[in-house]
């Protein structure tokens, strides 16, 4: 996720899973699977070899799933895994939640550029260092994305994910600092 903002201080990632795809359903007779993407590197998290855990929609965990192939597919992609060899197999996988571990995730090597989950459960302030809330989610829209920030006593803010606003992001210090012009965090 691009960013102009701050020092861009690294720090180790969670170790949590974090979801990349979500299967919607089988595709064909041969085990494909239409899957919506939840990531902002496809080609990376469905390259061939590349494996995932499943999680059953219930939440529980159901094992590894390795990638045969993947193509792009009406907005989503069309991936065949070896362990789902034809429709049936494939039907079974519906509604599963692809995840990969943060731990296995390279750094973005680019200080302006930072990972969804380093950014979620940050603190938020103005550059005065007023508390605003936390980062709950991002939120990828047309026009870029969107910091969702939680407060305590407040709806939830959209603020534009862009340097002139969020001029610093501080990993190591737990916080991203806004400078928002008039009007954004009212209510």
């Amino acid at each position: 996720m691009p960013h102009g903002a701050g020092p861009g201080v690294s720090t180790p990632p969670a170790v949590a899973p974090l979801l990349v795809g979500v299967v919607v359903r089988a595709h064909g007779l041969r085990g494909e699977l239409v899957v919506e993407v939840r990531t902002d590197s496809p080609e990376e998290r469905f390259a061939p070899g590349a494996v995932l855990t499943r999680r059953r929609s219930d939440g529980a965990d159901a094992g590894r799933l390795t990638v045969e192939a993947a193509r792009p597919h009406s907005g989503r992609l069309l991936v065949r895994f070896a362990e789902a060899a034809d429709r049936d197999a494939a039907e079974a996988l519906r509604g599963s939640r692809l995840l990969v571990d943060a731990a296995t995730l390279p750094p973005t090597g680019d200080p302006d550029e930072f990972h969804v989950h380093q950014l979620e459960g940050l603190a938020v302030e103005l550059a005065d260092g007023t508390a605003v809330g936390t980062v709950r989610e991002i939120s990828h829209g047309p026009g870029g994305e969107l910091l969702a920030i939680a407060r305590p006593d407040a709806p939830d803010a959209l603020v534009p994910f862009v340097r002139e606003i969020v001029p610093t992001v501080d990993l190591e210090g737990g916080r991203v600092v806004l400078t928002p012009p008039d009007g954004l965090l009212d209510l």
